[in-house]
């Protein structure tokens, strides 16, 4: 490792290389302090050459590389195991906007680059980069990609594989595959930038991409909604979906009991409505011109939904102050629960016609298995996913003798709804290292073995982001 650790040193510089156990540190947990491993060195080159040239050193001794962006992942996708003797490859240098395209609508950037930098560059620009999730702040777009992240803009703009056209990555034997390509129309032979796109660092490290942007919408109405019942929130979601179309970019529902968690845990939130109903939902629509308009038509829609009996209740922010209060609650939710207890959290999708028959069999399920245990519930409506979270008191969990017996209990008790539903384990948070064992009970021996086989065909010592995703 010394003579690793001298080569290293030559090619991304002496401040490029971490060594000692305070640098390490903060590369080796997650950010909820879930998941925390071992690695050898941290390396943080500054060019695509640069990392190829890591690679190509690694790959001479047989030592893992494990690609890290901003390490917020959810299921300990970006933190190396226990005892592994490799190192974390940090992108976090690699943060140049090489080129804004106004005319194309597109930007290239490094793929360290954090999201929340991504978004007010197109602004600059004129121009809006959609993806929009609560980590945006740290997280980056190399590991955005490498996770298709989701978010709250997916209902009109898709997620992260809608919104990229080109890739620059280093692949396992050293060579750069230069895809930064802005085309919407390419039909020459297979588009490889899909390999790569959800593969969590497992087929090669992304250095750069070629995003798709969009018009800027500089007109946005915001409402906060009482549905009567979840099966009320779906009628009102498709009255929005018809009568607004692509205007409608986001529909985001909570339960009271998330709601309620929320505003214990940050006193000085307040709710848009009074306390009582059983479901809240944000929506808001947005458009590049005629604001009254669209305010009108958000405002008779509500109107509508409520004379029909489906809203209870409903507020319009009059301002980018009451918009921003409505969307602070939405992008509390994660730290909220964190505060309240012991949730043991699930990103299940379902298709948006099962919602309500998942939330009728898995709540009810678990709340007579696990007596006092609280629903917690979020999810992006309109596309189908739910974080769904059972959420212990820290009491309550103490008390269980084997806490991973418990967390496997919920998990097969959750998950088996939905995949009975047609429905996934996981909809925008990846596999990591937490759900290798649903990916062998719910995937296909045929899905296994298509991956393994791109696997071993792209990087066949098995070097980059070992033990991830994929059941050995």
């Amino acid at each position: 490792m010394n003579g690793l650790h001298e080569d290293l040193i030559r090619i991304v510089g002496e401040t490029g290389v971490l060594s000692e156990a305070q640098e390490l540190a903060p590369y080796l947990a997650d950010v909820r302090g879930h998941f925390e491993g071992s690695a050898q060195f941290v390396v943080r080159p500054s060019t695509a050459e640069e990392v190829a040239a890591v690679v190509a050193r690694c790959a001479q001794q047989s030592v893992p590389i494990l690609p890290q962006g901003g390490n917020t992942s959810l299921c300990g996708g970006s933190v190396p195991l226990a005892g592994e003797r490799g190192i974390v490859l940090s992108l976090s240098r690699m943060r140049k906007v090489r080129e804004i395209d106004v005319a194309n609508n597109s930007m290239t950037v490094e793929a360290g680059c954090v999201l929340a930098e991504v978004q007010r560059a197109a602004v600059e620009a004129g121009r809006f980069y959609p993806v929009s999730l609560g980590a945006e702040g740290s997280c980056q777009i190399g590991g955005n990609i490498a996770t298709n992240a989701g978010g709250t803009g997916v209902l009109r703009y898709g997620n992260t594989r809608e919104n990229v056209l080109g890739l620059e990555v280093v692949l396992p034997d050293a060579r750069i595959w230069h895809g930064l390509r802005g085309l919407r129309k390419d039909n020459t032979g297979f588009d490889l930038k899909h390999l790569f796109i959800g593969s969590e660092g497992l087929l090669g490290i992304i250095t750069a991409a070629t995003l798709k942007l969009h018009p800027l919408n500089t007109h946005h109405v915001t409402a906060w909604m009482a549905p009567v019942s979840i099966d009320a929130a779906l009628e009102v979601l498709a009255l929005f979906q018809s009568s607004l179309g692509s205007a409608l970019t986001a529909f985001e529902a909570m339960n009271a009991a998330q709601l309620q968690t929320v505003l214990a845990q940050f006193p000085d939130t307040q709710s848009p409505l009074p306390a009582g109903p059983p479901w809240h939902v944000l929506t808001e629509v947005g458009a590049t011109a005629d604001a009254a308009g669209l305010r009108d038509s958000l405002e008779n829609l509500l109107q509508q939904a409520i004379a029909s009996g489906l809203l209870s209740d409903a507020a319009v922010a009059s301002n980018e102050t009451q918009r921003a209060a409505m969307w602070a609650i939405r992008h509390n939710v994660t730290d909220a629960i964190k505060q309240a207890g012991r949730g043991i959290a699930h990103d299940i999708a379902v298709p948006v016609s099962k919602i309500p028959e998942f939330l009728r069999r898995a709540g009810p399920a678990l709340e007579q298995r696990f007596p006092g245990i609280e629903i917690i519930i979020c999810g992006h409506l309109g596309d189908g996913n739910l974080h769904f979270v059972p959420l212990f008191t820290e009491e309550a969990w103490n008390a269980f003798p084997d806490e991973q017996a418990v967390i496997d209990e919920v998990h097969r008790m959750t998950y088996g709804v939905a995949t009975e539903l047609g429905g996934t384990f996981s909809a925008e948070h990846g596999i990591g290292r937490y759900l290798i064992a649903e990916m062998r009970e719910y995937k296909s021996e045929v899905e296994l073995s298509m991956m393994r086989a791109i696997k071993r065909t792209l990087d066949p010592l098995g070097l980059f982001n070992p033990s991830k995703v994929i059941p050995q």
